[in-house]
């Protein structure tokens, strides 16, 4: 099991893990963090769970994850940034996650809209953030990420979307050196995102992505589109070129066509 104190140890960030919670099992790292800044906890607030009974990925779809094999936290945030640029925290969340990954892992890391991580083009992370606001500025932003570790096996229906880290780099990774590289990823572009610098969280996902100029289908509810992934636009919705004409997405799930 993940402890505390290994994870303190050495850490030395400024704002990220300051304030750390560790549970065997919980029901969802989320909702304890969501709880923990309604009642004011600091910013930079961090849960970790060895275990959850009841995590939650986008669109309020189970996250399912084998106990003491994968990295499961959230994050608090109390960012001064207005209802309309939440987009961004979303960018930054998969950014110092690619970051991360990348340092340890010493392979590219890609960057899938909305929020999908990619090791060797299978997930191996998810991002969930909610948020809170007061009229039109955030009360606090809560970022969930689960990242598959260790895991060996998943379900058949898995299989061929999504792997570990421990699957593409055949050997294991020590979770405590990993939530302590994205701890620090996260405090070091933290700055950027306060300070509502989007251009540089921008670029630095682009880098990241290799989606756009590929023809996709994007699933949203019961539509499907398809056409050819063209760029993000200034909010964070993805443009895409359709037989209609460009049409743009703010939300959905985004298949690239072989």
């Amino acid at each position: 099991m993940i402890s505390k104190e290994s994870v303190l140890k050495g850490l030395k960030t400024q704002v990220i893990g300051k304030k750390l919670f560790v549970f065997e099992s919980i029901d969802s790292t989320n909702a304890c963090a969501k709880t923990l800044a309604e009642a004011g906890t600091a910013e930079g607030t961090v849960v970790v769970a060895d275990f959850q009974s009841a995590g939650r990925g986008r669109l309020g779809r189970a996250w399912l994850s084998e106990p003491g094999t994968n990295l499961l936290f959230s994050v608090v945030l109390r960012p001064t940034l207005k209802k309309e640029s939440a987009a961004i925290l979303t960018f930054y969340s998969a950014v110092f996650i690619a970051r991360a990954l990348e340092t340890i892992c010493g392979h590219s890391i890609e960057c899938k809209w909305p929020n999908d991580i990619l090791l060797n083009g299978k997930k191996c992370c998810g991002i969930l953030l909610e948020n809170s606001f007061v009229q039109d500025r955030f009360d606090f932003s809560v970022i969930g990420i689960g990242i598959n570790v260790n895991q060996a096996v998943f379900p058949e229906d898995l299989a061929n979307r999504a792997t570990s880290l421990m699957k593409e780099l055949q050997h294991k990774v020590d979770r405590t050196k990993l939530l302590q590289e994205l701890l620090r990823a996260a405090d070091t572009l933290l700055p950027s995102t306060r300070a509502g610098w989007a251009k540089e969280i921008m670029d630095d996902w682009n880098s990241h992505c290799s989606m756009f100029g590929k023809p996709v289908t994007i699933s949203h509810g019961d539509d499907r589109i398809s056409g050819t992934a063209l760029r993000l636009d200034a909010e964070g919705g993805l443009v895409i070129s359709t037989a209609s004409g460009p049409s743009t997405f703010y939300a959905g799930d985004v298949t690239i066509v072989q």
